[in-house]
Order: structure tokens, then C-alpha cells, then sequence
């Protein structure tokens, strides 16, 4: 269920303490989208599992007017958002993200967690999802499942923040704010592309990977993508600061390696998910976006590498939006910067101002 997010979890294993157990406060539910059209012309019934903080409030027409959503990235799931380093900083009374008067919802999208995906039986004959179809299947989720027609706030992380660009473009306004924090909203393209592909081809070449029937996960090939996503997903200061030697370098790797070896991860799947980015381009309509957005990215993301300049350049098309790029240090964690919220939450807690 976690896939990659446990390999960016193994590489910034800091001590945590959380604060509550947060999970059990959360209420889970499945929602049964019928017949959903994708993209590509396939239809078929979708589970849509998620997990929900809070208690929805009505205002005097009767609409929910309280909710905020949050999406995952790249192979996480809902349940990420229940690491102490997001939820103790955000959750808590007080905090921005209060769950006394916020109705906080965490999807797990098509593909991931314990919504439907290719392992659930289909295996390479599941719909071949894309971004657009997962933005489609959130919103049904919401007005069909939730009964919520408005959020106040989408919040979204790696993958996430690329679904927060294609909200805001292809149903503007629904949300009042969006947080988009580590992408850039332009076509995955260049070194992003290349390691995605990489990963897919690595799975494909293995021998017992056998068009997706396998009998066995693919070894080889899944230890090649999920290596590929150390590189990714890694702070190059901090893993220099942590492992400065060969030995101590390859004695985390082979301890990573090991702890990976047992995590829950299917290849097909994991194909999936680093193929639905395939058509993302919201760059041509982001004049669309009309509401509030804090965009933030890290100076130490190896995905979005910060000299190509592309968010600095596109935040001048959205009318109210503002750029931070976040500085790196031995503290921050490259890419999944984006989980820890003591970094931006008061950021965050600027944009909930905004009217």
C-alpha cells in the first residue's frame, strides 16, 4: 500500500513520536463509482476508497462548507497523511488544518492504496488510468459519495500537486484554494520522463514479469525502480550528511534493500502509477485559475530540479498565486519535503486567511 512512499519514509527515517494515533480518528469508507468513462474510451466500475477527519458542516442552503481535500503522490496512499511529521503539525486543535472545524478528506486514488487497481485481478487489462481520469474519479467520489459539491481547500503532494493544477484548470473554482507543493505544471518531460521509463523498462525486462502474468513479482526489475527512486526521492546533502563513507552508504543500501524486499508492492501497479503522468500538461490553461494558490517547491528536488526555472515562469500566469522555493539544508528531504509541514504550515496557514 505504501510502495514508493516507504522508500522515501526508509531514506529520512528521523525518530518520530507522534502526537495521537491519528488513524483512529479517521472514518473509512468505499464508494462505488458506476460505469466511470476514462479517457481512453474503457469503462468500468471503480472502488474509491478514503478516509475522512472531522465532521462535515452545513451552511443554510444545506451544502457542506467545510471540506478540505488532500491527495497523495506517486504509490502512497490517504494514510500517509497520518505521519506525525503532517498530521501532528496540522491536525491538532488550534493548527490550521483542525479536524473540529475542518472535514478533511484522503482519497486513495485509482491505482493506489485500497482503491481499484490493476492487482486487484485485471492485471495489465485494467483501464489504462491518466491524470485527468483520476481528477474525474475524485469528483465523483466527492459530489456522489460525500455529498460535496465545494472544497475549501485542495492540498496536494508530489502527484498530488500535479492533480491540484489539473483541478484548477479543469474545474475551476470548485476549489477555493489550491496548495500544490513539489511539481511544476508543465508536460513530464526530460530527466522526470526519463527516470519514470526507466523504472517501467526495468519491470518490463525482467524475465518473470511475462506481460504482466506473473506468478512471482519480478524482483530484479521492481530493486531497479525502487533504487531509481532513492535517487529521486533523496536529499543529496542529507544523505551525504547521514552516510559519508562507501561503507556506510552501501550498509544503507543493502539495509534498505532488505526492508523493501518485504513491503507490499506489485509490478503492475507500479507501472501504472509512473505511467498515468504520460498526458499532464496544464501549462496552456492555468490563466483559468482564478483562486488562491500556494505553490511550493524545494530547492533539493531531484524531480523538479529548481534551475530549469518552470514555476517561477508559470506562477506569473495564475492572477493570485504565490512561489516559494524552499531552501535546502541538512534538514530538508528532498522531494518528499512536501509530507513534512513544519516547513510551510504557516505558509499554509496564510492562504486558509484568504478570501
Amino acid at each position: 500500500m505504501r510502495k514508493l512512499l516507504i522508500l522515501f519514509a526508509l531514506l529520512f527515517a528521523n525518530p518520530l513520536h507522534a502526537a495521537e494515533d491519528w488513524s483512529k480518528r479517521g472514518a473509512e469508507q468505499d464508494v462505488m463509482l458506476k460505469d466511470f468513462h476514462f479517457g481512453t474510451g474503457e469503462v468500468m466500475d471503480l472502488r474509491m476508497h478514503v478516509t475522512t477527519l472531522g465532521t462535515p458542516r452545513r451552511n443554510a442552503k444545506g451544502e457542506i462548507d467545510n471540506a478540505v481535500m488532500i491527495l497523495h503522490g506517486t504509490g502512497g496512499s490517504g494514510w500517509q497523511f497520518f505521519r506525525p511529521q503532517f498530521a501532528d503539525e496540522l491536525y491538532g486543535p488550534g493548527q490550521v488544518l483542525d479536524i473540529t472545524r475542518w472535514y478533511v478528506i484522503l482519497p486513495d486514488n485509482i491505482g493506489h492504496g485500497k482503491s481499484s487497481k490493476p492487482s486487484n485481478g485485471l492485471r495489465m487489462a485494467f483501464a489504462r488510468y491518466d491524470y485527468d481520469d483520476m481528477v474525474d474519479a475524485q469528483k465523483r467520489l466527492l459530489v456522489e459519495g460525500l455529498g460535496v459539491n465545494s472544497l475549501q481547500l485542495i492540498l496536494g503532494t508530489s502527484m498530488g500537486c500535479m492533480h491540484g493544477f489539473v483541478w484548477g484548470t479543469r474545474y475551476p473554482g470548485f476549489a477555493r484554494r489550491l496548495a500544490p507543493f513539489a511539481c511544476n505544471a508543465v508536460e513530464i518531460a526530460g530527466r522526470n520522463r526519463m527516470w519514470r521509463q526507466m523504472s517501467i523498462d526495468a519491470i518490463k525486462a525482467d524475465p518473470l514479469w511475462n506481460g504482466g502474468n506473473y506468478g512471482q513479482q519480478p524482483a530484479q526489475g521492481l530493486r531497479t525502480a525502487r533504487n531509481l527512486s532513492i535517487i529521486a526521492g533523496g536529499n543529496a546533502w542529507g544523505l551525504q550528511e547521514l552516510y559519508p563513507t562507501r561503507e556506510k552508504a552501501e550498509a544503507f543500501l543493502a539495509e534498505t534493500g532488505e526492508a523493501r524486499s518485504k513491503a507490499e508492492l506489485d509490478a503492475n501497479d507500479q507501472i501504472y502509477q509512473l505511467d498515468s503522468s504520460r498526458n499532464y500538461n496544464p501549462a496552456p490553461n492555468l490563466g483559468l485559475i482564478r483562486v488562491p494558490v500556494l505553490w511550493i517547491n524545494s530547492s533539493d528536488d531531484f524531480i523538479n530540479p529548481p534551475e530549469l526555472g518552470m514555476a517561477q515562469k508559470q506562477v506569473r500566469q495564475i492572477p493570485r498565486a504565490r512561489f516559494i522555493l524552499l531552501p535546502y539544508s541538512p534538514e530538508t528531504k528532498g522531494h518528499g519535503t512536501h509530507t513534512w509541514a513544519r516547513f510551510w504550515k504557516k505558509d499554509l496557514a496564510k492562504l486558509m486567511a484568504m478570501r
